[in-house]
């Protein structure tokens, strides 16, 4: 006889809601929050005015088709906007147009190396309490962030989530933008061997208090 699985365990919508809730309730200063996301992801029509591209970024529950996706305002308005002075958000999207999920401000395109604007069209502003948010995404709003054999000849991984998991084991006290390098020239080498389709790397910071890393343009075959 099949042992059931734990119903809270399900990646539901009521779940993850949930679970979001669960990550920031009673957060204080020095704490050091993660919320790490890998599945799909979608777009729909901005109804709020609030996404200069006109659609919001969404993550799927399993239940989605009857329940509906989790939007990036209510990802904001739970996981981001609560924090608090001296808690910092550490979160890692690994989904398809997971560009802009947690709906930051600032982001700095180090290709054009200047800062740039994300703050919504209707002027409202998304700041957090005084804490700090950290994302590394995918991809950008309009991409999809396939899975690949790329890295591994056994099994389908995320790229993100693949090279990440061999940095961080690597090196713990890794910072942001050695990061972010050690990715892109994974997936540079990858891209040499015919691995990787279109592997422009855009890096992005979101900024001051809210950051965004942005590995951008992984389109794997």
């Amino acid at each position: 006889m099949e042992e059931q699985p734990d119903a809270r365990l399900i990646p539901t919508k009521a779940n993850i809601e949930s679970s979001l809730k669960w990550l920031v309730k009673d957060c204080r200063s020095g704490d050091s929050l993660v919320f790490y996301y890998s599945g799909h992801g979608l777009r729909q029509p901005d109804f709020e005015d609030d996404e200069i591209d006109g659609f919001d970024e969404t993550i799927c529950p399993v239940d989605f088709l009857k329940e509906g996706m989790i939007v990036d305002n209510d990802i904001y308005k739970t996981i981001v906007q609560p924090l608090t002075e001296g808690v910092r958000l550490h979160a890692i999207v690994d989904a398809c147009h997971s560009g802009t999920i947690l709906d930051l401000e600032h982001y700095y395109d180090n290709n054009e190396q200047q800062w740039k604007d994300n703050k919504p069209p209707s002027g409202a502003r998304k700041q957090t309490s005084g804490g700090k948010a950290y994302c590394i995404s995918a991809c950008e709003d309009d991409q999809v962030a396939a899975d690949t054999t790329a890295f591994s000849s056994k099994t389908m991984n995320g790229a993100l989530t693949y090279i990440l998991i061999e940095v961080v084991k690597a090196d713990p006290d890794v910072t942001y933008g050695n990061l972010l390098k050690r990715i892109e020239e994974r997936i540079e080498k990858a891209n040499e061997r015919g691995c990787v389709g279109g592997s422009r790397i855009l890096s992005r910071i979101f900024g001051p208090n809210i950051t965004q890393f942005n590995v951008s343009s992984i389109l794997l075959s």
